[in-house]
């Protein structure tokens, strides 16, 4: 009796993981990202000192890449220097399907501009009544500055809920507002 060979099993490479940081007006941010079959780096996250939820330090399987990530670096460099407005950049949030919903809701919100949790909910095509779930998105957003989740406010208007802290959403309302006094 001839059996016929079995068929082996080959799991699909896992992506590397790749960091670096940088220096900015908030403190030293964390990057990092996946890197491609092509070579190519796609932004994971973007995290500030002390933000809520977020890795402080690497994850111990990550290898620092400068190269790698030397676009998401220098956009984000010239955003703070006020010579950027948006980025384009390939990205690679983790997320479920409605998180990522609303991070890409965020994508809309113009520079300089704010909006409401409510109006964001009728952004991302949500029931008004889907706000909490909103902020709860809006507050795990791994792409900090880049998913601009600090242009979303309170309903009255107010500086609510920011991982990073109010200051940090502050600072960034006001440098894109050209107000440093916001």
């Amino acid at each position: 009796m001839t059996t016929e060979p079995t068929a082996v099993f080959t799991p699909a490479p896992v992506p590397a993981t790749v960091f670096t940081t940088m220096e900015s007006p908030l403190g030293t941010l964390l990057l990092s990202g996946v890197l491609g079959p092509d070579g190519g780096c796609a932004l994971s996250t973007v995290t500030a000192p002390g933000q809520k939820g977020a890795l402080a330090a690497p994850a111990a399987h990550w290898r620092p890449d400068a190269d790698a990530l030397a676009p998401a670096v220098d956009q984000l460099t010239a955003y703070f220097a006020g010579a950027r407005t948006s980025f384009d950049l390939p990205l690679a949030p983790v997320g479920t399907p409605f998180r990522q919903r609303i991070w890409d809701a965020l994508d809309d919100i113009p520079y300089g501009t704010t909006l409401t949790y409510g109006q964001l909910a009728d952004v991302a095509g949500q029931s008004p009544r889907a706000v909490r779930a909103v902020g709860g998105a809006v507050g795990a957003n791994p792409l900090l500055i880049i998913r601009p989740c600090h242009r979303v406010m309170g309903a009255n208007g107010s500086l609510t809920g920011f991982a990073a802290g109010i200051d940090a959403k502050r600072w960034l309302l006001a440098h894109e507002s050209g107000d440093r006094l916001f």
